[in-house]
């Protein structure tokens, strides 16, 4: 259930509450008599942080929010504790909650309320509305003095970004192929003001795309090259950012097929395009004047007869000839082109995201993104404090041109694999071949879909690079 949050200035005498404090003498009279009161207190000894009360006719919960120094993990705590109460809310059956701000304290109960409405996020398209496993919270007010209306607007802009980011990313591939991928941003686009244009395989292969058709070519599904764009008319940056995000809506490895377990979940292949969409559509919908672009090469990765196979030499859209070593590899091939492609915009700085290397997640597992950039100190370090801001944390890997020599080919200018060491970084040093300008590369192949839940951040599509995205950019602002 997809919920917002609404800011309240009454509170109902039937109404259940949370009440958010940091220690006991905060709790405000009228909700608790003193024996509750002296419960709490013990409660609250033995290390107990939520303390609920069935009052029968509705329900009183008592918060303590964290006393934690260090305000990402602070925040990243309170995220999680409204995950565990939206939790209890739904195996009571409740339907309704006011989150009463007793501290006045606007970051740590705004992220409370992220991480209770990121937490109830479920994905119902293929569920009977009579599944009991659906969600019963539909209604979170926020009653506070101080967190003003258009802070709620910012942070609702953001949900449900996030949780279209996540649908998109949970929808099957006989759903969601390339062609459908585009109309779902087409219509993003309608909904924010966003301009969305969308190459066909003619207009592909008039640009010499050559990464993106070599892929397609197992498909019986054409691609698609997206390119969606908020300029809105007084923009502060003087050159565009520029958002680049894979698009392979299912990867079968094509020739090098996937085997075992490791092809369940290649319907989120596409994370990194349902990012991009989502976080330019939040930057749209919340009017920040700063002109960003996003590029989706999109396509899914199968095979037959005529997929292009191992050994194969492709010219991509720079001029560049790649030799094929692994058909699985084909991310890169298609984010190549993009990337490529992002020169006609003479961008300020390029972001891509991608679900691009296994060897990311045997690295740093799902608790982080690998990142690494190229002639942008400044503007990694502020991407790396958003990181913080919303812990999608960033782990910056080396960079150095030695990784190149594994990429060397004897029959092209490049190979798109390199040896079986350090590959989410030969990997990256891959699409640096095709850059000129400042760039940083993000591998989120650990924490963009999720096999079991993780707190606020669900099972399935997570949503990884949404709010990340959307915080560093408003902080352009």
């Amino acid at each position: 259930m997809k919920t917002l949050i609404k800011k309240t200035n009454s509170i109902a005498s039937n109404a259940n509450v949370v009440l958010l404090i940091k220690n006991t003498k905060s709790i405000p009279n009228g909700y608790l008599n003193a024996k509750e009161k002296k419960y709490v207190v013990t409660q609250h000894k033995q290390k107990k942080h939520l303390i609920p009360f069935n009052r029968l006719d509705k329900w009183v919960f008592i918060q303590f929010l964290s006393d934690e120094k260090e305000a990402c993990k602070r925040l990243e705590e309170c995220r999680k504790a409204g995950n565990k109460l939206q939790e209890i809310l739904n195996e009571n059956k409740l339907k309704e909650i006011t989150i009463i701000d007793v501290e006045e304290n606007n970051d740590d109960t705004i992220a409370f309320a992220e991480g209770m409405v990121l937490g109830n996020y479920q994905f119902l398209k293929y569920l009977k509305k009579t599944d009991e496993r659906l969600n019963t919270l539909g209604e979170i007010k926020l009653f506070s003095s101080k967190i003003k209306k258009n802070q709620l607007d910012t942070l609702n802009i953001i949900l449900i970004s996030t949780c279209k980011c996540r649908d998109l990313i949970n929808e099957p591939v006989s759903f969601m192929t390339a062609k459908q991928l585009a109309s779902e941003v087409q219509s993003l686009g309608k909904d924010c003001g966003a301009k969305v244009e969308v190459m066909n395989k003619k207009k592909i292969e008039s640009l010499k795309m050559g990464g993106l058709l070599a892929v397609n070519k197992g498909s019986i599904d054409p691609p698609a090259f997206i390119i969606m764009e908020w300029k809105p008319e007084k923009y502060t940056n003087n050159k565009p950012y520029v958002f680049v995000g894979k698009g392979i809506v299912y990867d079968t490895g094509g020739l090098n097929i996937k085997t075992g377990k490791y092809m369940e979940d290649m319907k989120s292949d596409m994370s990194g395009a349902a990012a991009v969409a989502a976080a330019v559509y939040a930057i749209s919908k919340a009017k920040l004047p700063i002109h960003v672009i996003g590029l989706i090469p999109a396509t899914d990765n199968r095979l037959n007869g005529n997929a292009y196979a191992s050994g194969d030499v492709i010219k991509m859209h720079n001029g560049s000839t790649v030799e094929v070593i692994n058909t699985d590899a084909e991310g890169r091939m298609i984010l190549a082109d993009a990337l490529s492609y992002a020169k006609e915009f003479d961008p300020l700085l390029v972001i891509d995201l991608a679900t691009l290397t296994g060897s990311a997640v045997m690295a740093i597992g799902s608790k982080g993104i690998v990142a690494m950039s190229a002639k942008c100190i400044k503007q990694f370090k502020e991407l790396e404090k958003s990181g913080l801001n919303v812990y999608e944390r960033l782990v910056k890997f080396p960079f150095w041109d030695e990784y190149k020599e594994d990429l060397k080919s004897n029959i092209a200018d490049i190979k798109n694999l390199g040896g079986p060491e350090a590959g989410a970084i030969t990997a990256g040093k891959f699409l640096e071949h095709f850059t000129d300008y400042p760039y940083i590369h993000l591998d989120i192949a650990g924490p963009a879909f999720l096999n079991k839940k993780d707190s606020y951040r669900g099972q399935g599509g997570s949503g990884t690079g949404v709010r990340l995205l959307f915080d560093f950019i408003s902080r352009k602002v």
